[in-house]
């Protein structure tokens, strides 16, 4: 069995952080209360916090600068962030969507324990990579006991 909850080191994609922030009373909002409750640490890169960035920005959520920058007040100090390793890389399987190399890539580099995805291209690694990949209601049954 993996490391408790306390201390796990996890990379949150894009859709699951976004989720948990902009919509409050939406199914994700128990992965916010859970950092903010330092049962985990988010790990964080440049790509993964410019996407973030970009993604709340987008005109559909109708969130306002301030917004947004009270949004990643409540989630960049409970991140930890991952610095860029030189050109050695992980030995890592391919994804399919190249635009989802980097949550692999962040989790490979960040020691994560947990990659927590619903995205079909990220979960079919599952068992192909040395850190758990899950989908949040799986990742949540960590905490329900």
């Amino acid at each position: 069995m993996g490391p408790q909850a306390e201390g796990l080191r996890v990379v949150l994609d894009t859709n699951a952080v976004v989720s948990a922030l902009a919509f409050e009373r939406g199914a994700m909002v128990w992965l916010r209360h859970a950092w903010q409750q330092h049962l985990y640490t988010p790990l964080i890169d440049t790509q993964s916090a410019g996407e973030l960035v970009r993604v709340l920005s987008y005109p559909k959520l109708t969130l306002d600068e301030q917004k947004i920058r009270d949004l990643l007040s409540d989630y960049l100090p409970y991140a930890e962030v991952v610095k860029p390793r030189g050109s050695r890389r992980a030995s890592l399987p391919a994804c399919r969507d190249p635009d989802d190399q980097k949550f692999l890539d962040l989790a490979a580099r960040g020691n994560a324990h947990v990659l927590v995805t619903g995205d079909k291209a990220l979960l079919e690694l599952t068992g192909k990579v040395r850190f758990e990949i899950e989908t949040p209601a799986s990742f949540r049954k960590r905490f329900t006991t």
